[in-house]
């Protein structure tokens, strides 16, 4: 148990400078979110005894740059450049001053959180739901008064509502493959939880969103400005890869914007620069947040938690709360939901059958918890990408996650009360 809790301890100190420590201080600023990982990092490698320094800081290199860390490190850099090239040319703008048009203020919240949900339901990831929306969700929150990280929070709420349900989505793939069950079976159980969530969501941004008012004056639109972000969204939606979309968007903001004068060549390489030097703090966190992970679960903090969560089951409940609660925690060690589903994918299998688990039931607890918990930590890559495209502290996004609070609820409530029953 010791040496456990010793391996699980890098992810304890991370949280008690970041998260503590700005509470006591009373500001989120106080402590760089990368100075706090800097020193869990050093704190996990010193901890890994028995190997020679050298060897440890392998381990924590091939957790920083393993393929899965590398992808997101690719999109981070793409979706920098393509959000201030598009910035600088004037498409954001453009974009909210349609929306705030389109919408009245009073919608909103709720429109935008209906626009991610089906964004995401669509393309199946919320990485791309939070790329295509955020920046506008941000503009919207600076034109009329509105807060960033609330505006922030609705468009992450929302892209785990398709994450979680979409039949494209590998978390989806993931949860009903290592459960030997079909994607419309695992969606139909689904859809008990996760609808009933996103409705209350849906009122809670109503009621929310009652006091925002638009502008009195919208600008003019240029609607040519819109163009980019019009066909990463459709592009997106019809299921091309974020990377390809991205690259798209990038082209079609260089070609408008030199159309209309918005920048030159040099400009434009200037502004995809800038975006991407703008990304740099969010990469090093991927980077550092892998290495750490890797070296928790080389000392033995993964096998700890799932040996600890299965000693004591008792009945259907208590396999699926075991189920729950080991996917959950492991998704607090590995920041990756999809990750956290295939390390107890096979072992939520055996306790599933040996206590007599629906495996619909157990694809369903196992990706709706995992995208609960994905999206409630300030160091997981949908909050981090969130925050740095609307240029805020990740950990001021978290008080208004307000579906991703209210999905993990409902999920808890359904295995506590046994619903649905036909499935339990």
């Amino acid at each position: 148990m010791k040496k456990g809790l010793i391996a699980l301890s890098p992810l304890g100190v991370f949280i008690t400078l970041y998260l503590v420590t700005s509470i006591i201080a009373g500001d989120f600023y106080k402590v760089p979110i990368t100075v706090a990982f800097m020193m869990s990092s050093i704190y996990a490698i010193m901890i890994s005894t028995g190997q020679p320094v050298r060897q440890r800081i392998d381990i924590y290199s091939r957790g920083a740059g393993n393929p899965q860390m590398m992808l997101m490190i690719w999109i981070f850099i793409l979706a920098g450049a393509f959000a201030h090239s598009a910035k600088v040319m004037g498409c954001i703008d453009a974009t909210v001053n349609l929306t705030l048009y389109l919408l009245p203020g009073n919608m909103l919240l709720a429109g935008l959180f209906l626009a991610a949900c089906f964004i995401s339901i669509s393309i199946g990831t919320s990485v791309g739901t939070i790329v295509a929306l955020t920046p506008i969700a941000a503009g919207v929150a600076a034109y009329t008064g509105t807060s960033i990280p609330l505006m922030t929070a609705v468009v992450v709420g929302g892209s785990f509502f398709g994450d979680n349900l979409s039949f494209i989505s590998d978390t989806t793939i993931v949860a009903t493959s290592t459960q030997g069950c079909k994607l419309s079976d695992k969606f139909r159980v689904n859809a008990y939880i996760v609808f009933p969530a996103a409705l209350l969501s849906f009122f809670a941004y109503l009621y929310l969103g009652t006091d925002i008012t638009s502008p009195q004056h919208i600008p003019a639109n240029e609607y040519t400005k819109v163009i980019p972000y019009i066909v990463v969204l459709f592009t997106a939606i019809m299921g091309m890869n974020v990377m390809a979309v991205l690259t798209l968007g990038i082209l079609l903001t260089g070609c408008i914007g030199l159309l209309n004068g918005s920048f030159t060549i040099f400009s434009w390489m200037g502004a995809m620069g800038d975006g991407i030097i703008g990304m740099g703090e969010l990469i090093i966190i991927t980077m550092m947040a892998g290495g750490m992970l890797e070296l928790i679960k080389h000392n033995g903090g993964i096998d700890f938690v799932i040996h600890r969560l299965t000693r004591h089951i008792h009945g259907k409940r208590g396999a699926e709360l075991s189920i729950a609660g080991l996917v959950s925690v492991i998704g607090l060690c590995t920041a990756n939901n999809t990750i956290s589903i295939i390390t107890v994918g096979g072992i939520a299998k055996q306790i599933g059958d040996r206590f007599g688990v629906d495996n619909k039931k157990c694809a369903s607890i196992l990706d709706t918890f995992s995208c609960f918990v994905q999206g409630i930590i300030p160091y997981g890559a949908q909050i981090l990408m969130a925050a740095g495209l609307a240029s805020i502290a990740p950990i001021t996004i978290i008080p208004y996650l307000i579906y991703p609070f209210i999905l993990g609820l409902t999920a808890l409530m359904a295995i506590l009360f046994r619903y649905p029953k036909k499935y339990s």
